[in-house]
Parts: structure tokens; C-alpha cells; sequence
């Protein structure tokens, strides 16, 4: 069986390093060079696990001979530098030992019947990884990224969403006049408007499949995608609190139209 090739690279001026070190610190970069980048062993092993096959392996020297040999071989090329330039690349506290170069997936188009969720300007990178981790766990597989939504390709993004990214459909810079396409009701949740989600569980209200749209962390859902909304539903909080983190409120309502579907 004849290997991937392997390039050793030891200047920290090589034009590849100096691209993925921009990759891999930067929010939106990977729009402009058409690749992103995955560090560790966790995100690299979800990407195998769905069949997405890297266009480079990058790997340290001191990692390298330890390398399972599946790694070895995911992609058509093996890059190893020096462990203190792999330090320097590393977005990580703990710098990991490899990681994975991927070609970005073609821009994907608005599926109108697919059970999504729509961002709107939800700009903390923690706060959308978790929720494409909710939206990945309970059947909502497409994500609808409004513009001023935090870049769903970045490191952040990707290491907050623990591999979430391999199972969805991800369409980004979307505006409200694209929103017109979406044939499913869409759903917003208000804490001063609208039925508690529990109650409307409860009363089987609650259309699956559907689209929940989550808002900006401090102003919510902007009033022109909540004049397209069919329901608004409450959380309650009998604990007093005056409102949710967003993806915390997202796992709520995600899971009850989860528990919805498979109720009927």
C-alpha cells in the first residue's frame, strides 16, 4: 500500500505555516483562503468517524512517530514541523499535537423543509458552538447564520461545537429577505410574550419540524424575524432569574420539540 507523502517543515517563514497560523488565530480568514483548520484528537476523530477526509495532516515531531497510523493516512499529504512552531500554531491552552487542514464545503443553500435553527446575531463563539451542538443532538440540521452572527467556521466556533460541525447543513450571511424562502414555522422564544414551553408541550403545540430563531445575546430576536414568527413561547424560571444564556435556552427548546416529535 503506498502512504501519503511526508514534507518536513522547519522555518516558521514557510508560506504554508504562515497561512495556517493565520487560520488558525484568526475569526473569518478561512473565507478568504477557502480552508479551515482542526486541532486535537477529538475534533480530528469526529471528522474521520462521518467520512470527512482532511486535504492535509499537520503533525508535530515529537508526535509523529506515535501517530496512529488511520491519521497517517486521512489525507493525501503529511506535514511535521517542530514542536515549538505547532506551539505557535496552536489556538489551544495546551497546545495540542495535530491537526487537520480541511478544503471549506461549498457555500450550501437554504433548505426551506429542513428542521433548523436561525442565529441572529449571536456573536459569542462559545454560545454557537453549544447551540450547533444542541441543534446536532436533537435533529435540527440545518443552521441558518444571520449576518453579524459569529463566524461559524472559526477555531472557536469549531472547538465549542466538539464535532457538531460534521453532522450540518451551515448556511452563513444570511438576511431577512432570504428568511421568505423557509416553508416551516418558525418559533421564538420572549420572556414577556407567548405560552410557557411547557404548557404548550404539554397541549401538543408545537410543530415539528420547525425553525427556532435565537437571538442576539442582549437584544434578542430583532423585531422584523419576530413579526415572522408563528409561535412565541416562554421559558419558565421559577428561580427568579431575569433571562437564559442563549444556548441555554436553546438546548431547552430544542429538546422539547425533540420530545415533541417523538411523542406523536
Amino acid at each position: 500500500m503506498s502512504h501519503p507523502p511526508v514534507e518536513h517543515i522547519t522555518s516558521r517563514d514557510n508560506a504554508f505555516l504562515k497561512a495556517l497560523r493565520r487560520l488558525s488565530q484568526s475569526s473569518t480568514d478561512y473565507r478568504q483562503q477557502g480552508q479551515f483548520w482542526v486541532e486535537g484528537d477529538h475534533l480530528c476523530r469526529a471528522a474521520l468517524a462521518r467520512g470527512i477526509k482532511p486535504a492535509i495532516s499537520v503533525f508535530s515531531e515529537s508526535f509523529w512517530p506515535l501517530a496512529p497510523i488511520e491519521w497517517r493516512q486521512a489525507a493525501v499529504k503529511s506535514i511535521v514541523i517542530p514542536d515549538a512552531l505547532f506551539s505557535g500554531i496552536s489556538g489551544l491552552e495546551s497546545s495540542a499535537s495535530m491537526g487537520f487542514l480541511f478544503d471549506l464545503p461549498a457555500s450550501a443553500a437554504l433548505q426551506p423543509q429542513m428542521a433548523s435553527v436561525i442565529l441572529d446575531r449571536v456573536q459569542d463563539a462559545g454560545n454557537v458552538g453549544a447551540i450547533l451542538r444542541s441543534a446536532s443532538a436533537f435533529g435540527f440540521k440545518q443552521i441558518i447564520a444571520m449576518k453579524g452572527t459569529a463566524a461559524l467556521w472559526s477555531p472557536k466556533v469549531l472547538r465549542a461545537g466538539m464535532g457538531a460541525h460534521w453532522g450540518l447543513q451551515l448556511v452563513e450571511r444570511v438576511t431577512l429577505a432570504d428568511l421568505v424562502a423557509l416553508t416551516l414555522p418558525i418559533l421564538v422564544t420572549s420572556s414577556h410574550r407567548g405560552a410557557f414551553l411547557h404548557q404548550a408541550l404539554q397541549r401538543n403545540e408545537l410543530p415539528m419540524p420547525c425553525v427556532w430563531a435565537l437571538g442576539h445575546e442582549g437584544q434578542g430576536v430583532c423585531a422584523e424575524l419576530e413579526s415572522l414568527a408563528r409561535l412565541h413561547v416562554r421559558i419558565a424560571q421559577p428561580g427568579g432569574e431575569e433571562s437564559l444564556n442563549v444556548a441555554c435556552a436553546a438546548a431547552i427548546c430544542l429538546h422539547a420539540s425533540a420530545t415533541a416529535a417523538l411523542d406523536r
